[in-house]
């Protein structure tokens, strides 16, 4: 019984789930919405908490061989397969912000609580799992390239791959593929895992649902898959800078691009019930982070 809610939810039926025609404006509008929940919810430093420690990481192992090199590219173009993951937190805090509930950084969690929690394990497991074959897939096409050696420099590495016949076939190949993979993580999660925060629908609804946004507007998908992937590179140079606030504003504006695409439900969830909260103080941060952090007075 477990396993059936979590793949159809509570009993929906696809034909209840509509789904309206968007273009470019309404792709600017929603980026306009993302900035604008950005703006009033700052959460860059979330990411950089997360992100800084990864970055920390790379260099380290940059330093100390380059062993990672033929793998640096894969992991970071691959982030975008599971960054839908990662916003999770931030289509819930839109939500709210949407609802007129006062909002704040703790409430990004409360996606732990959402009855769809099993469907969003799920669909989450499915994107990780993309991501991993996507990495092994990329690694193999280098090995198939340039074999098991390891690079001996930075400059050698560049050499080989951009000044070679077997780099440009590397190049071509595995970014051909690479975009296979980024469709196929598009046609999962463009609208799923906001469906999942919004409805008890289910992970197979959900994916079902998010196939037919893409099917019923292929072009605006297109152009949103592209813009997605022009703001991360942009957010990533150099060294990742500008990700802290390009993961933010596509995370919102993700959830607006939800709004547009699907038809509102006519009977809401009912959590949308302002909380009393306690007062709080600078002297509490960061632990007002954490919404199992207790105030003893």
């Amino acid at each position: 019984m477990a396993q059936s809610h979590i793949l159809i939810g509570a009993p929906t039926r696809l034909d209840h789930l509509s789904i309206r025609r968007v273009g470019t404006a309404d792709l600017i509008d929603a980026l306009k919405k993302g900035w604008q929940d950005f703006s009033a919810m700052p959460s860059h430093a979330l990411f950089l908490c997360v992100m800084y420690p990864v970055i920390g990481i790379l260099v380290a192992g940059l330093t100390l061989g380059y062993a990672l090199l033929p793998w640096f590219y894969p992991l970071a173009a691959g982030f975008a397969l599971i960054g839908p993951v990662a916003a999770i937190g931030l289509y819930e805090l839109s939500r709210r912000r949407e609802a007129g509930i006062e909002v704040a950084a703790a409430d990004a969690l409360d996606v732990l609580h959402s009855p769809s929690i099993g469907a969003i394990v799920a669909l989450s497991l499915l994107l990780m799992l993309l991501f991993l074959i996507w990495v092994a897939t990329a690694h193999a096409i280098y090995v198939a390239s340039f074999g098991y050696a390891t690079p001996s420099s930075i400059g050698q590495f560049a050499r080989d791959v951009l000044t070679t016949q077997a780099g440009w076939n590397l190049i071509v190949i595995g970014n051909g593929v690479g975009f296979l993979f980024a469709v196929a993580a598009l046609v999962v999660s463009v609208v799923s895992f906001p469906l999942l925060l919004d409805r008890d629908v289910g992970a197979a609804v959900a994916l079902a649902t998010s196939a037919r946004a893409v099917l019923e507007n292929p072009a605006a998908m297109a152009l949103w898959g592209l813009i997605v992937a022009v703001l991360l590179l942009l957010g990533s140079l150099p060294m990742f800078l500008g990700l802290p606030v390009v993961l933010p504003v596509l995370g919102h504006a993700t959830w607006h691009l939800y709004r547009k695409v699907v038809e509102p439900d006519p009977t809401p969830r009912p959590e949308y019930q302002p909380k009393p909260r306690a007062p709080r103080h600078a002297a509490d941060f960061p632990a007002v982070l954490f919404p199992w952090a207790k105030e003893d007075r």
